[in-house]
């Protein structure tokens, strides 16, 4: 198995972008204004992944007072990591598109600005996502997969 290659994110990201804004051009003055924390839940799980890379990231490094960590639980957790990074991207993606689409129209829809706050809140949430499934990926390396920089 490979580490999470930024292209590969870059790509997920970008089709979305685009597919969530072709929709929105078709059907935005259909749809129901978003809440503003639409993209919030997906901190919440950032902040839990950044936890837990840190508790597990202590346990492969063996640190004192750290139990070991079983190989089936590293596997799971690169496994989410994976998973959520993808995810992050994806939803990047998604809230970029629909800013690329209501920054232009806010004044002409008046749910837009509402959407242009919600929008901002769902990319910085899938960015913290992204990056904390990035982080939680790097801390299950075993030391000598590491480029020994730390």
């Amino acid at each position: 198995m490979r580490f999470t290659r930024p292209r590969d994110l870059a790509a997920v990201a970008i089709i979305a972008a685009l597919l969530a804004h072709l929709l929105l051009r078709l059907a935005y003055d259909s749809l129901p204004p978003l809440p503003v924390l639409a993209g919030s839940t997906l901190f919440v799980v950032a902040v839990a992944e950044v936890v837990f890379a840190f508790s597990l990231r202590a346990r492969i490094r063996r640190r004192p007072g750290a139990r070991p960590v079983q190989p089936l639980t590293a596997a799971r957790a690169v496994a989410l990591a994976k998973a959520s990074s993808v995810l992050g991207a994806l939803m990047f993606g998604a809230w970029a598109g629909l800013l690329i689409f209501v920054l232009p129209v806010r004044d002409s829809f008046p749910a837009a600005s509402n959407d242009l706050v919600a929008g901002i809140v769902g990319v910085v949430a899938a960015l913290a996502l992204t990056a904390a499934a990035l982080w939680l990926e790097h801390c299950c390396r075993t030391p000598t997969e590491s480029s020994g920089n730390e």
